[in-house]
């Protein structure tokens, strides 16, 4: 049977009010002196899934990171035998499963970095056996638990994965694995599903900016336009913006990134006032870049907030990450 690991991430106590969720059972309420700064306790979804992990007769060990330094611990249980290269490489037969219970889908993309970091070997110290079109191994297989399980929006429920703690549960047990690319960035981060370059005002309206965007040697934008946002998708998460559509197919699996910018065009009308209309170019390919021609930019990675002001570029790693699939 298999020793399966149930890893979520400590949540701020008072100072987050309900971030535990109501049934969390190991804070006391926001207004209570006596409650901790951050909660350290499962969350009922995570014991429900470790009780019908147990109860399958697998080995749990439910884990409260608060840290990269905790999540790197658990990540180092996949490793392999030492190589005569001496590079961390996680092991292909490797009895240990993990589970990641999320909140939101930027804590998954924590533990993938992490994954990253360790496996991804240097170029100086790239092996024979590493695929052409990747650079890193194939990562050990996780299966996501969903905390908030009326989400319809996250990765969980664009893949279709399980969301209940019983039925993930089974799916781990169950070993059927789904492989799924990866984007890799230079600055040191991944994405599993998508990001959004440009930001909005305190209205939540769309501030335009200027950059150059280039997917492979297609050019969408050379940074004289003014740009209302730029979609880069893994997945689907960022298909719409502001009521736009702006990824057309968000395919996980085709070993492509999607990318979409919105650009509003001034149509001059005769005997009328101009209007504007917003055109949305879209190209795939293998890689994409963004350089901001107007300073500090801001953009969303999985739900997670950060700047740019320098040339920012994504690419695939083909299959690279895998999850367990009902």
């Amino acid at each position: 049977m298999y020793d399966v690991i149930v890893l979520s991430f400590a949540e701020g106590g008072g100072s987050t009010p309900g971030a535990c969720g109501a049934a969390c059972g190991g804070c006391g309420s926001p207004s209570d002196e006596s409650a901790p700064e951050v909660c350290d306790k499962p969350r009922v979804p995570v014991l429900k899934c470790a009780d019908a992990l147990t109860e399958a007769g697998a080995r749990v060990e439910t884990v409260v990171a608060d840290s990269d330094a905790d999540i790197d611990a658990v990540i180092a249980r996949f490793d392999a035998a030492p190589r005569p290269d001496g590079l961390s490489w996680p092991d292909p037969d490797s009895k240990v499963r993990l589970v990641v219970a999320t909140a939101t889908d930027g804590q998954l993309r924590a533990v993938m970095r992490r994954l990253v970091r360790r496996y991804a070997p240097p170029p100086s110290k790239r092996p024979s056996d590493l695929a052409d079109d990747r650079t890193v191994p194939d990562l050990p297989p996780v299966a996501i638990l969903p905390l908030d399980p009326g989400n319809r929006e996250d990765l969980a429920a664009q893949l279709g994965l399980p969301r209940d703690p019983a039925e993930v549960a089974a799916a781990v047990l169950g070993g059927r694995v789904r492989r799924l690319d990866l984007l890799r960035n230079d600055g040191g981060s991944v994405t599993v599903d998508g990001a959004l370059v440009g930001g909005v005002d305190d209205a939540g309206r769309a501030v335009p900016w200027r950059g150059r965007v280039e997917v492979d040697d297609t050019v969408l934008t050379d940074g004289s336009e003014g740009i209302l946002a730029c979609a880069i998708g893994n997945g689907a998460g960022y298909a719409e913006f502001d009521g736009l559509r702006l990824l057309a197919d968000g395919n996980p699996t085709d070993g492509r990134v999607e990318v979409a910018v919105a650009i509003p065009v001034v149509v001059k009308q005769r005997f009328k006032k101009p209007r504007v209309r917003v055109e949305v170019r879209r190209a795939r390919g293998r890689a994409t870049s963004v350089l901001p021609r107007d300073g500090e930019l801001q953009f969303l990675d999985d739900g997670v907030a950060g700047t740019m002001s320098r040339k920012r570029s994504w690419w695939t790693e083909p299959g690279a990450w895998a999850v367990y699939a009902a």
